[in-house]
């Protein structure tokens, strides 16, 4: 997955041209911004960014598939645009391994991930494909390996108790750890600094 969040369609569309068809978004508006100019890309987009649930019709609608879901009122919200569009929305699970607080997700003992995944089969419009989590930052890419490690061993647990469900994705890895987390079972790739470069931000004002 080219994780293109910041930057331009153009630089997209750069990389439709050099053979990658799956992207990750990390803002619905940012997206819809740039949807309009990808309007005949043959490419699938998936949201990798955290998902308010006011945001989530515009998302079951311009995205290709939701990699952040981390709540039952989530799910309702995403599967209730979903049939209004009449589309299946696959989407994975958001896991919070790390206790840093800017990171979300779903917590591995949590009693909302059981909840979750027992009311996953009512939820028509929604197809789960498997489990994402992100890290703690590490200029070490082995710092990441007891992350990936963890997640994999979720993934083998839940898959055991939910026989019904699909777990067979796991979307671990960037830009600087990749090569451990395919090691490690990685389905799923997000490589963004490696492929576009630092990303642009808005640069500071100066100060009066």
């Amino acid at each position: 997955m080219a994780v293109s969040k910041t930057h331009p369609a153009s630089a997209i569309r750069e990389a439709i041209e050099a053979g990658v068809a799956l992207f990750g978004e990390n803002r619905v508006q940012e997206f819809q911004q740039k949807s309009a100019e990808l309007a005949d890309a043959k490419i699938a987009v998936r949201l990798i960014g955290q998902l308010q649930s006011n945001k989530s019709a515009k998302a079951a609608e311009i995205f290709s598939g939701v990699d952040s879901l981390d709540s039952i009122r989530l799910a309702q919200r995403l599967d209730e645009a979903a049939k209004r569009l009449g589309r299946t929305l696959p989407v994975l699970l958001e896991i919070k391994l790390s206790r840093e607080e800017s990171k979300t997700g779903l917590e591995p003992e949590s009693l909302e991930l059981v909840r979750l995944l027992e009311r996953l089969p009512e939820f028509a419009n929604l197809r789960l494909g498997g489990l994402m989590t992100v890290p703690p930052w590490s200029e070490d890419p082995e710092c990441a390996r007891p992350y990936f490690v963890q997640l994999r061993h979720l993934r083998d647990q839940l898959a055991a108790r939910w026989t019904g469900l699909d777990f067979s994705e796991l979307s671990m890895g960037m830009s600087g750890d990749f090569a451990v987390a395919i090691e490690e079972g990685s389905t799923c790739i997000r490589v963004g600094t490696a492929l576009f470069g630092k990303r642009p931000y808005p640069a500071k004002p100066e100060e009066p």
